[in-house]
């Protein structure tokens, strides 16, 4: 018969809920789900997805943070908050924070530079006079810089209500200086927004003068149309001809032949 039934009787649980994980892929399992997860699992979790006791994972874990320390890693394996995680370690946060700070620099885009650069200068400011300086919508770039900690909400304009907006001390300590005091002299550069409405109103129309009538140039006096006949006069009129023919018109009755050949009905 098959020696299964003797393991059963030496006290071993059965197999129940575990994935056949050799014992041999202990550690590269664990290595694998930690590497993907982003908050600490405690030792009972990652026995139950690894297949292995408890007591085998807990030594696993410990043995690795040993050895990523004793390799000196540029990360470790640390037991926090009832669970464990991968960590940088902190000689290396200097790296981490520029390679980190750096990345989001170089991702804004052109449009989130120029709104930011608004917002730097004329702050407080709301977003529809940001949008108006710029000429655009600036409502999902505004969030963008909400979201990266360059920009905050300053209270609500007084008389509109609307929201307010100015830049943190984060963007004071990505640009290098202590206050707004030291940004650059453009300020004189922006409009204002009386200029600016000004400008749109020109734009657009609505303060220009309306055009008066000026007379044709091509029109010329002897192209005036002639005078149309009395119909209640005696007899037809007939404008003199200034080459009179010796030969009578062949015209009579109502209808004329005034200067130019245009014969009237």
């Amino acid at each position: 018969m098959s020696d299964q039934p003797d393991a059963r009787d030496e006290g071993a649980e059965p197999d129940v809920d575990t994935l056949a994980v050799a014992i041999a892929e202990l550690r590269p399992a664990l290595e694998a789900i930690l590497m993907v997860s982003d908050e600490p699992l405690d030792k009972v979790r990652l026995a139950s997805v690894v297949g292995h006791p408890v007591a085998e994972v807990e030594s696993a874990l410990h043995a690795l943070a040993a050895e990523y320390t004793e390799q000196g890693r540029g990360f470790d394996l640390r037991a926090v908050a009832g669970g464990w995680r991968f960590y940088s370690r902190p000689e290396f946060a200097g790296v981490v924070e520029s390679f980190v700070l750096d990345g989001q620099q170089a991702r804004l885009t052109q449009a989130a530079l120029e709104t930011l650069s608004v917002v730097a200068y004329k702050q407080p400011v709301s977003r529809a006079r940001v949008s108006a300086i710029r000429g655009v919508n600036v409502d999902g770039v505004m969030r963008t810089l909400l979201n990266r900690g360059l920009v905050e909400e300053a209270g609500q304009d007084e008389q509109s209500g609307a929201n307010l907006y100015r830049t943190t001390s984060y963007f004071l300590e990505r640009i290098g200086i202590t206050s707004l005091e030291d940004l650059p002299e453009l300020a004189p550069y922006l409009p204002d927004m009386d200029d600016l409405e000004d400008e749109l109103a020109s734009v657009a129309g609505l303060d220009a003068p309306a055009p008066e009538p000026s007379p044709d140039p091509q029109l010329e006096p002897d192209s005036e149309p002639a005078a149309v006949p009395d119909p209640a006069a005696p007899g037809p009129t007939v404008h003199p001809s200034p080459h009179p023919s010796p030969h009578p018109s062949p015209h009579s009755g109502a209808g004329t032949e005034p200067d130019g050949g245009t014969e009237i009905a």
